[in-house]
């Protein structure tokens, strides 16, 4: 059963990643991390009729890999926890149904990797699931249709936005596996009332620094005592206000800190701007790169702390500002000391 750890942390004993997978689009498949990829498509349509479809069929494609590396059908799953950045989650309803499984929806934007494996841990370590699966994903053309500007209209980009990805990646939770999940923050809303909708590293940022503040806190560590601390695409402007605002607390992420946002993509050649976004860049990162690193023993314990942007097109067109999530998950590798 989960275990209170102070204030806002719970502790599992039970829950681990039995297996995962990561699909991605062209520009992710052409970046950094291009060869991490389960599953990477030359079409950004994938085949389908539409850019919906397309995310969709990402959903299902990652959830499908991941099955398969563990040789699970899907009826053996108990629960899956999804969610996306279009309204009504569509990408997850539309992708998922036809599993079958039970379907818990989850919102909470870019943070939703955390969100959904998180809750999905806390099911398994519970015994109300013997497994669970938790998903999500992003396209960079759904998000651009909806959030912004349609992509004919060929609209300038400033320097503070970033790029959505084209990605999806899914974790299979259960009483076993090559890494498990140790403790799950779930951070408060913050925000400092940016209202640029083009900046979201910026409304991010605060989130993040709160989340790892409470952290920090509830378990009595410090940085130095993980590999490393994943946000999740904050980019260089979020990433820049991240350390200022932890250092206006004593706290120092040197040497610990990488961003989701910033490992992506290449951005001098990919021309990203401040870095990658979008609910699929941590999930993709997580299950394409972290997540093997630590199976092989090359990372032990890590955070992975996912942010989100807690708008909409209606808030952002009433004036109203940006408030900010993030949720965070201590993943170890079995053996590592208690910190």
């Amino acid at each position: 059963m989960p275990e209170r750890v102070g204030r806002y942390t719970l502790e599992c004993r039970e829950a681990f990643l039995l297996s995962w997978a990561a699909a991605a689009g062209k520009k992710e498949s052409e970046g950094p991390l291009g060869a991490c990829f389960d599953c990477a498509f030359t079409d950004d349509t994938m085949g389908q009729e539409s850019w919906e479809k397309a995310e969709a069929f990402l959903q299902k494609t990652a959830v499908e890999t991941a099955l398969g590396k563990a040789s699970l059908p899907a009826k053996s799953v108990d629960f899956i926890l999804a969610g996306d950045l279009l309204n009504q989650c569509i990408s997850s309803t539309f992708g998922l149904r036809p599993f079958g499984i039970p379907f818990l929806g989850q919102y909470g934007a870019c943070s939703t990797m955390a969100l959904t494996m998180g809750m999905a841990s806390l099911l398994v370590d519970s015994g109300a699931a013997r497994r669970a699966a938790a998903v999500t994903s992003s396209h960079f053309c759904t998000a651009e249709r909806q959030f912004r500007l349609p992509l004919e209209y060929g609209g300038q980009r400033t320097p503070t936005a970033q790029w959505t990805a084209t990605a999806s990646g899914c974790v299979i939770v259960a009483g076993e596996g090559p890494v498990q999940v140790r403790r799950v923050t779930f951070g408060r809303i913050a925000d400092l009332g940016i209202k640029d909708a083009a900046n979201m590293g910026a409304a991010m940022a605060p989130a993040a620094a709160q989340t790892l503040l409470d952290y920090f806190s509830d378990t009595q560590t410090r940085p130095e005592d993980y590999d490393a601390i994943y946000t999740g695409d904050l980019g260089q402007v979020g990433s820049n206000l991240l350390a200022e605002l932890l250092e206006r607390e004593g706290v120092s992420l040197a040497g610990r800190h990488r961003d989701c946002g910033l490992m992506l993509y290449d951005q001098e050649r990919q021309d990203v701007h401040a870095g990658g976004s979008g609910c699929g860049c941590s999930a993709s990162v997580l299950c394409g790169h972290i997540l093997p690193a630590m199976a092989s023993g090359e990372l032990s314990s890590v955070l992975f702390a996912a942010t989100g942007a807690l708008m909409s097109t209606t808030s952002s067109q009433q004036g109203e500002s940006i408030p900010g999530i993030s949720h965070l998950v201590h993943l170890v590798s079995p053996g590592k000391a208690k910190p």
